[in-house]
């Protein structure tokens, strides 16, 4: 675990989109149980954050069970969205994690000014709410239950293709959580995911590990913000890049929405990239 003091590039993706693509989620879906059952449930997604490092020791624990919460979805009614970001400050020790980027270092210390608590890793942050050790299951699991009962916002994400090689075009609508007031502005963002990456480690405090991760942040990125006391609501479209090098099968469009003050997300939206 390290304390830091103070401690994207997107390109063109040779990716050829066949048809309509189109992935719809709101922050409260309506599904059949996987059982069969002619029942349904509601499935909240709660954005999970974990920010580690590929030089950190004690990280590993934590990219482990943050990809058992992606694959498994343990919690009841909840849609877990991963967001594994790497820090960069870790890269001095003898290891250069290849998924690293400073920008995921501030906005880790953009957290820590706001929840009061020093940056490390393994460091998980629910809805940009609560903060714990990335290790740390349990408590992991109630954290996120705990966001799955907050009131949400309504977010529409739908997928489709440019026309342009390597990008694809995502319409977005963001209705505001039912009932709730405050002043606090919020700021619509996108986010590209890559799963299945792992690296062989040479060097540093994980030296000789094949270390696989959940779904990692590629690119993040602001696409507006809404003012509560002038706009309810936001929709609009915007391009998505993607880097020749990401997997498509492995890729997805997550979209979020995160109060600017308080840094709690207060909706999501994830689509996957599909050929």
């Amino acid at each position: 675990m390290k304390f830091p003091f103070a401690k994207l590039a997107l390109g063109f993706f040779g990716l050829i989109l066949v048809g309509w693509v189109s992935a719809r989620t709101t922050s409260r879906t309506t599904s059949l149980r996987d059982t069969g059952s002619s029942a349904t449930s509601v499935s909240v997604p709660v954005v999970v954050e974990l920010f580690t490092s590929e030089g950190c020791s004690s990280c590993p624990p934590a990219d482990a069970f943050l990809a058992r919460l992606e694959s498994q979805q343990p919690i009841p009614n909840t849609q877990i969205i991963a967001l594994e970001e790497h820090v960069d400050y870790w890269n001095s020790d003898g290891w250069v994690d290849p998924f690293s980027s400073r920008e995921w270092t501030l906005r880790q210390q953009d957290y820590a000014e706001t929840l009061k608590d020093n940056p490390y890793t393994p460091q998980l942050v629910v809805d940009g709410h609560a903060e714990l050790v990335g290790s740390r299951e349990a408590l992991a699991r109630q954290a996120i239950a705990t966001a799955s009962a907050q009131p949400k916002a309504h977010i529409a994400l739908a997928l489709a293709p440019s026309g342009k090689p390597g990008v694809v075009q995502a319409t977005i609508s963001v209705d505001p959580p039912t009932g709730t007031q405050h002043s606090d502005k919020s700021e619509v963002w996108l986010a590209v995911t890559e799963s299945g990456l792992h690296s062989s480690v040479t060097a540093g405090e994980n030296a000789g590990s094949d270390l696989h991760h959940a779904s990692v942040v590629r690119a993040l990125r602001k696409i507006t913000t809404i003012d509560v006391n002038k706009a309810a609501s936001y929709s609009g479209n915007t391009p998505v890049h993607l880097d020749p090098s990401w997997k498509p099968q492995n890729v997805r469009v997550v979209v979020f929405v995160q109060n600017k003050k308080s840094r709690q997300i207060v909706g999501a939206a994830a689509a996957a990239i599909q050929q």
